[in-house]
């Protein structure tokens, strides 16, 4: 067994409640959860499901090899 580092990013879903989960290292990688918890949890099985089927398929694992940044600006804009 080998542990591997992803980031993932959890957006609030304000229509369904929960989140939406995406890993920018492995971008057909998208799960969903109720809370924070159960969100992380999905996301760890999808990437654990979606990288044993890139090894079934013998195809290569993305590696992380630099972190996304998540930056907050202010813009100013006409009132």
């Amino acid at each position: 067994m080998v542990s591997r580092t992803y980031t993932i990013l959890l957006d609030p879903d304000f229509e369904e409640g929960g989140y939406t989960v995406t890993v920018p290292a492995l971008p057909v990688c998208v799960t969903q959860g109720e809370t924070l918890e159960d969100s992380i949890a999905m996301a760890k099985d999808a990437i654990r499901c979606h990288i044993n089927g890139l090894i079934k398929d013998g195809e290569p694992i993305p590696e992380e090899d630099e972190r996304p940044q998540l930056i907050t600006v202010d813009v100013d804009v006409a009132a």
